[in-house]
């Protein structure tokens, strides 16, 4: 499989991307009303924040008067595949089997995300 050309985002930064994916454009103020309270974080951490991924092309800036406006340049399904394939590659040796019964053992899937994914694999298989 051909390597991904997604930025690393770390947990922080995907805080922000989280809000952008949300809703966007947002100014800094608007990202901060997002995630500031939840997180302990002040105006001055998110727009280090934004800073980064503007630097890792994860997000892109508009000048609207005094003030940026910041959209996602990274699709979240993108992002969400990308992440996935890396962790099933690091941690289960690039097989899912392995994932879906270390989550099984761990009681870690409900009823409903059984089912769920047996409807996937039904899909998959037509």
């Amino acid at each position: 499989m051909a390597e991904s050309t997604e930025p690393h985002i770390s947990e922080a930064e995907h805080a922000v991307m989280e809000a952008l994916w949300e809703k966007s454009p947002l100014t800094a103020v608007d990202v901060c009303e997002a995630v500031c309270v939840e997180r302990g974080w002040s105006m001055p951490t998110v727009k280090t924040l934004l800073s980064r991924l503007v630097g890792k092309g994860a997000v892109g800036t508009e000048p609207d008067g005094r003030r940026f406006l910041y959209t996602p340049l990274l699709e979240r399904a993108d992002y969400v595949g990308g992440e996935s394939r890396r962790l099933v590659d690091r941690l289960f040796g690039g097989r899912a089997a392995p994932l879906f019964a270390q989550l099984a053992e761990s009681e870690a899937l409900s009823d409903d995300d059984i089912a769920e994914i047996e409807r996937i694999l039904q899909e998959l298989r037509k």
